[in-house]
């Protein structure tokens, strides 16, 4: 098993050095879905939720927040996006699923360092957002499986998740 690399010798935290690492096309893909009631899913689908176009506007929520990722993570490097895309399917309740929206975020970068953490932040802020947004006819809403899918590029080379 690998070390950590955010730790130096003496155990204190540190932001990795990555001056001598050369720059690769790296992709990362993340998912993660918010589960809520069938109601508020009709309300984001037929985009009549008070607050306006919710999908829209967590899309456009979830590429901000890749590009704010070193903002959020203390020991994330600020990087140049080359891409980022966010992806939002509405999902009807069907079975033991509840209804949902799943979204898929891909961030794209060359450079020393991978997009993992900036797909993962897009995920998890698009889906905040829409919570935010509905949380007026659904405080139960529920933020799940929220997970890196695959990544490409690198020393580490490439990774792809099994579900």
């Amino acid at each position: 098993m690998s070390t950590l690399t955010h730790f130096d010798a003496q155990g204190q935290a540190h932001m990795v050095d990555v001056a001598a690492k050369p720059p690769t096309h790296r992709i990362a893909v993340a998912q993660g879905r918010i589960e809520m009631l069938p109601a508020t899913l009709a309300l984001i689908a037929s985009g009549s939720a008070k607050k306006g176009d919710v999908l829209g506007i967590a899309r456009i929520a979830g590429i901000q927040g890749a590009k704010r990722t070193s903002d959020l993570i203390p020991l994330c490097h600020p990087i140049a996006l080359t891409r980022v895309t966010v992806d939002l399917e509405v999902l009807a309740a069907s079975g033991d699923q509840a209804a949902q929206v799943r979204c898929t975020a891909t961030a794209e970068t060359v450079g020393p360092t991978g997009v993992e953490m900036e797909a993962l932040t897009a995920v998890q802020v698009a889906l905040l957002t829409i919570y935010d947004m509905c949380k007026a006819v659904d405080r139960g809403m529920t933020i799940n499986a929220v997970k890196l899918m695959e990544k490409h590029g690198g020393k580490s080379g490439s990774f792809v998740a099994t579900e």
